[in-house]
């Protein structure tokens, strides 16, 4: 079992092309949980993720209920990355079967979501900033659980 990205409700298509065109080339899936804050047209992926974007594996849910649905199907720990989190996550052990969360660009998660996820890590920062951009903490987090799991 390879390790998902789910991204909930992402509102930048650049940055979901991005992290498409990441996936296909490091080997990790993508699920988008819908409603998008962007037409999700194979053509503005396309744009952000250049021809890689058709060569990641993408699963679209059409909510927080039916993700969850498939979720639970699969049997599949639930890893939500969070500037409230007190885990860093480099401390985290990955086994390779986790769908790591990211929330909206402009607004992460619901706190029922925080409360369905399993786990919740944090990516540390300097004192006083607020948040990285969405597909440079999808590479960070990516890297750190491929590396473990290689």
């Amino acid at each position: 079992m390879t390790i998902s990205i789910a991204l909930y409700q992402p509102d930048i298509a650049g940055n979901t092309g991005t992290i498409l065109r990441t996936a296909a080339c490091l080997g990790f899936n993508v699920e988008i949980i819908e409603p998008c804050g962007f037409d999700i047209s194979d053509r503005n992926l396309r744009r952000a993720g250049l021809d890689y974007a058709e060569l990641a594996t993408l699963r679209r849910h059409t909510d927080w209920n039916a993700f969850e649905s498939w979720r639970i199907l699969e049997k599949r720990t639930l890893v939500l990355l969070s500037t409230k989190a007190s885990t860093h996550y480099t401390d985290h052990r990955f086994i390779g079967d986790e769908v790591v969360l990211f929330g909206r660009e402009s607004a992460g998660v619901p706190d029922e979501i925080h409360s369905a996820a399993d786990t919740r890590l944090l990516i540390p920062m300097a004192e006083g900033r607020r948040s990285l951009n969405l597909a440079v903490s999808v590479g960070i987090v990516v890297a750190e659980a491929l590396r473990q799991l290689r």
